[in-house]
């Protein structure tokens, strides 16, 4: 009898030994694979912010050889140097926190901005037929198209993956582990001006 007694506890005690074990190990590939999801989507975002100062570094450009022609539009020009500005600070927040909902929502409306003031911009520049036909616009524009379109690829990407990382740490009973270890949710990166849905028309 004293040696049943016995016999039981030991197999209680495997039991919930083995019971620990595997959800320790869920817990662990839980945690890990929330971890692997968040990695993925920050990297995504590294593609973005490449794209980003591409174009940030083509827009003074763009001002430097409109300026020659543009002599009366100087507002114009102007606003497009200070929309750079705004949407490259912005830019520098969400890097160093892609995810964060405050420093996605300003590079959002940041870059909804510029996109705007390119646009405005560019429709200016139709008014110039010597400027839509400078060898540099024209180089310019296959370059904007371009960027522009790696950026839209490359905001597509993160947001798939930010989507993937948010349905997993919603899921039960992951969202126990993400709960446990603060996995907040990422914001998608969502255009504020309906404008910049779709990439400038860098037509000259």
């Amino acid at each position: 009898m004293y040696f049943g007694v016995i016999s039981v506890a030991v197999i209680v005690l495997i039991a919930i030994a083995v019971v620990g074990f595997f959800l320790f190990s869920w817990v662990v590939g839980a945690y890990n694979g929330l971890v692997k999801l968040r990695a993925r989507y920050k990297n995504a975002y590294s593609q973005i912010d490449v794209q980003l100062k591409r174009r940030y570094d083509l827009i003074p450009n763009l001002v430097e050889t409109a300026k020659g022609y543009m002599k009366h539009e100087s507002e114009t020009l102007e606003a497009v140097i200070r929309a750079r500005g705004a949407a490259l600070g912005a830019n520098q927040a969400a890097a160093s926190a892609p995810g964060d909902p405050s420093a996605m929502q300003q590079v959002g409306a940041a870059e909804g901005a510029l996109t705007g003031a390119l646009g405005r911009l560019l429709a200016v520049v139709e008014s110039y037929p010597e400027l839509k036909a400078n060898q540099n616009m024209l180089a310019l524009q296959e370059e904007l198209t371009s960027t522009e379109n790696k950026i839209s690829f490359s905001r597509q990407n993160y947001n798939d993956n930010v989507t993937e990382y948010n349905t997993k740490r919603e899921l039960f009973p992951t969202n126990i582990v993400a709960g446990m270890f603060n996995f907040g949710e990422a914001a998608l990166f969502e255009v504020v001006d309906p404008l910049e849905r779709e990439a400038p028309k860098v037509k000259f």
